[in-house]
C-alpha cells in the first residue's frame, strides 16, 4: 500500500555556513530507509503520467518499486535500459518541471522525488563498483559523434548497445561537455561523470579528446575519407552572448562560460591550479537562469560578496527553485528589478563599478513573463571588482562554416527534422547544438531520438545497397 505521507522525504544537505567555503557536494543523498520510505508514496498509477514527462522515458514506477522493495540494483538496471547518465540526472534534470510536475501525488501534496530516488539508485550502484554490461557484438557499422556532452554520449550508448562501432570526437581535453566544464562541482561531482564515461568505454565505444571538429578534420572527410557511415552533431552551445555595454572589455569582466570552465575543468579554485582564476571581494552576476546561479554559488566560495542582477522579479527567475533557494542560504544577494548599462574602470583598465537602472513590469512579452521597462532617471552604480554576464550562449559556427549543405538558422542552430535528420544525408544533430542552451536531459532525448533514426538511416542504407 502506498505511503499516504504528503510531502516528499526530507534529503540531507551540507550546512549553508559551511559549504559556501568549500565545493564539497551540497545535497548529501538518501540513506536507503529514506529512500524506501519516499519511495512508497508511489501511487503505480495504470496510466504513469510520470514517463510522459520524461524525454528519455524512464520507466519511473517501475524502478521505484524495485527501491520500496530495497532492490536497488534492479532499479538501476531499469533506469539504465533508457537513461545513459543515471546519476547525473538524479542531481541536475529540473525534475520539478518534467516527470514530477505529472506526478498525481501532487495534486494533493508533492510530488514523488523521483530525481532523488534516481540519484539513490545510481548512487548505490556506484558504490558497488559495478559498470554497464560489456560491448556488444559488432554489427559492421561505423558511425561518429561530434561532441562528448549529455547528447553526445547518450546518443553513442544507445548505438554501441545495437553493435556499431562509435567514436565519439571531443574538442576539450576531457569528456563530459557541460556536464565538466559547466556544473561545478557541489551540484555533479566529476568522479560521478567520468564514472558514467567509463560505463560507455566498457561498451566498446572510443573517445578522442583534443579533436575539433572542422579543424583537425571535417564532417566530409569523417564520411568519406574515414568511412563513417553516419555523424551526429552534438557539439553543444558553447559561445557566449555578451550585453554590448560600453565597458565591457574592461578587465575582470567574465562570461560565465570563462569563469565556470575555468574552475570546473581546471580546478582553478584548487590552491594548486595552475589555471588562474580572480579572487574578487564583490562579484555582480548578469542573469537569473542556473547558470548564473552556479557563477554566483562559485565566486562566494572564492571568498566574494556576491550580487545577482536580473531585471525581472523573483517570479520571473527561469533557475530552478532549489537552486535560488540554496544561493540564497548561502548569502548571495539578489539584486532584482536592476539592469545594467555601463561598466565603469579604473586608470589601470579594471572594472570599479556597473551602472544600473530599476526596472518595473509591463505586460507579457512572447515568452509569457512579463515585459521589463526602464524606470526614468534611476540609474545608480553598484561597486565591483569583478562582473561576470550569464545570459545564454549560442552554437559556435564552426561546424556550420566548415560543412558545406548544413543548413542552420538565424541563431546558428542546426536544422532538422522531428529524428534530428540535418539537410545534410547521414549527418544528424542535436542537444544544444540544435535548440540553443537547454538542459541536460532534454538533450539526452534528442541524442537517443537520434540513435534511432541513425540505425533506421544505415539499415536502410544496406537494404538500398544489396538491391543496387
Amino acid at each position: 500500500m502506498a505511503n499516504m505521507k504528503l510531502t516528499k522525504t526530507a534529503m540531507s544537505l551540507q550546512d549553508a555556513e559551511i559549504r559556501c567555503h568549500n565545493f564539497e557536494e551540497v545535497a548529501l543523498g538518501y540513506k536507503k530507509e529514506e529512500a524506501m520510505e519516499e519511495a512508497m508514496r508511489c501511487l503505480h498509477c495504470a496510466h504513469a503520467p510520470c514517463i510522459s514527462g520524461c524525454p528519455v522515458g524512464i520507466q519511473i514506477p517501475s524502478f521505484i518499486e524495485q527501491i520500496a522493495k530495497g532492490n536497488e540494483e534492479e532499479a538501476y538496471r531499469i533506469i539504465a535500459l533508457d537513461s545513459a547518465l543515471p546519476a547525473v540526472c538524479g542531481r541536475v534534470c529540473p525534475q520539478e518541471s518534467q516527470c514530477e510536475s505529472k506526478c498525481v501525488r501532487g495534486i494533493k501534496g508533492e510530488a514523488v522525488a523521483i530525481g532523488r530516488l534516481e540519484r539513490y539508485a545510481a548512487d548505490a550502484h556506484l558504490q558497488k563498483g559495478k559498470q554497464m554490461d560489456g560491448k556488444r557484438q559488432n554489427n559492421g557499422h561505423k558511425i561518429a559523434v561530434v561532441g562528448a556532452g549529455p547528447s553526445g554520449l547518450t546518443c553513442a550508448k544507445d548505438l554501441a548497445m545495437k553493435g556499431y562501432a562509435v567514436t565519439i570526437f571531443e574538442a576539450l581535453h576531457e569528456a563530459g561537455g557541460v556536464l565538466v566544464y559547466g556544473i561545478p562541482e557541489f551540484r555533479l561531482p566529476k568522479t560521478i561523470v567520468q564514472h558514467e564515461i567509463e560505463g560507455l568505454k566498457q561498451l566498446g565505444v572510443r573517445i578522442e579528446t583534443d579533436m575539433v571538429i572542422g579543424r583537425v578534420i571535417s564532417v566530409d572527410e569523417l564520411m568519406e575519407e574515414e568511412g563513417y557511415e553516419a555523424v551526429y552533431l552534438a557539439s553543444g552551445a558553447g559561445l557566449p552572448r555578451f550585453l554590448h555595454l560600453p565597458g565591457e572589455n574592461l578587465k575582470g569582466v567574465y562570461s560565465a562560460n570563462e569563469f565556470l570552465t575555468r574552475i570546473n575543468l581546471m580546478k582553478a579554485y584548487q590552491q594548486d591550479s595552475e589555471t588562474p582564476i580572480q579572487h574578487a571581494s564583490k562579484v555582480i552576476v548578469v542573469g537569473g537562469g542556473n547558470v548564473a546561479m552556479d557563477a554566483a554559488r562559485c565566486a562566494r566560495r572564492l571568498g566574494a560578496e556576491v550580487h545577482i542582477v536580473y531585471r525581472r522579479s523573483m517570479d520571473e527567475l527561469p533557475a530552478r527553485k532549489e537552486e535560488v533557494e540554496h544561493a540564497q542560504e548561502e548569502g548571495i544577494i539578489f539584486d532584482l528589478l536592476h539592469n545594467p548599462i555601463r561598466v565603469h574602470g579604473d586608470e589601470n583598465g579594471w572594472i570599479k563599478a556597473v551602472e544600473c537602472v530599476r526596472m518595473e513590469l509591463g505586460e507579457p512579452d512572447e515568452s509569457g513573463r512579463r515585459r521589463p521597462q526602464e524606470v526614468k532617471d534611476s540609474a545608480f552604480l553598484i561597486e565591483a571588482d569583478c562582473m561576470i554576464v550569464a545570459i545564454g550562449t549560442s552554437p559556435n559556427p564552426l561546424l556550420r562554416k566548415t560543412t558545406p549543405h548544413l543548413e542552420t538558422n538565424a541563431k546558428g542552430g542546426i536544422i532538422t527534422d522531428e529524428n534530428g535528420a540535418t539537410s545534410k544525408q547521414g549527418v544528424f544533430a542535436g542537444g544544444d547544438a540544435v535548440s540553443g542552451a537547454a538542459t541536460v536531459i532534454l538533450a539526452m532525448g534528442a541524442g537517443k531520438k537520434a540513435a534511432a533514426a541513425i540505425d533506421a538511416y544505415v539499415q536502410e542504407q544496406v537494404i538500398h545497397s544489396k538491391n543496387m
